[in-house]
């Protein structure tokens, strides 16, 4: 009898140990800590920034189309005509029985984008006795704004050979744009021959541009 009691009260005492021991490891080991939350305000920051950059890239590239399409320098005003963007061409247009040819020069815009014409194109004939420079009318000059696909003329005057002699021969037209230093060269469609004259003044004149009309 007493055995038994002894053996009850050991269990009892060894229950309670493991009881304590189990708390002690419950305590120990606290609870799990949260897991912490990403911060709103710095995502919201990297995607406004991210937005900002693109709203400016947009911009930037609005503004080089726009540069692009107008042909404009950086002061809003329309750039000159360049002799690449322009095809020349001449034609006689002299009236019969006129003692003054006419030619006229035809500048057309081929370059894709508006550009501008001012004042006076140099005018060469290639003669058999040496180039022979043309000399301004002297009239008004304005600035022409040409439009991408449209034309402009200007005059060149020229005497009429009619003294029966051989005068001076016409090889070639050599014309330079306003502002520019490359030329073109085309064959002359007006009289074969200038009348020789007393070397006082060139026989040769050349109106600023639109002198000869505009196209639409």
């Amino acid at each position: 009898m007493r055995a038994t009691k002894l053996t009850i009260a050991a269990l009892a005492v060894v229950a309670g140990l493991s009881l304590t021991a189990c708390q002690n490891e419950d305590v120990a080991a606290g609870p799990e800590p949260a897991a912490s939350a990403p911060t709103a305000n710095g995502d919201d920051t990297e995607q406004g920034r991210d937005q900002d950059e693109g709203q400016n890239q947009d911009q930037d590239q609005d503004q080089e189309g726009t540069d692009a399409g107008t042909g404009s320098d950086e002061d809003g005003k329309v750039a000159d005509c360049r002799t690449d963007e322009l095809e020349v061409t001449a034609s006689d247009v002299t009236i019969e029985g006129d003692t003054v040819g006419t030619v006229a020069v035809e500048f057309a815009n081929g370059g894709g984008r508006d550009c501008t014409l001012t004042g006076y194109a140099g005018v060469d004939l290639k003669t058999n006795a040496g180039p022979l420079s043309a000399e301004r009318t002297g009239g008004e000059a304005p600035s022409v704004v040409l439009k991408d696909g449209k034309s402009v003329w200007f005059a060149v005057t020229y005497p009429v050979n009619d003294s029966g002699g051989s005068g001076v021969r016409v090889t070639g037209l050599v014309v330079t744009p306003p502002n520019e230093t490359k030329s073109v060269t085309l064959d002359w469609p007006g009289g074969s021959s200038l009348p020789v004259t007393d070397g006082s003044g060139t026989p040769v004149k050349v109106g600023p541009i639109g002198s000869a009309g505009q196209g639409d």
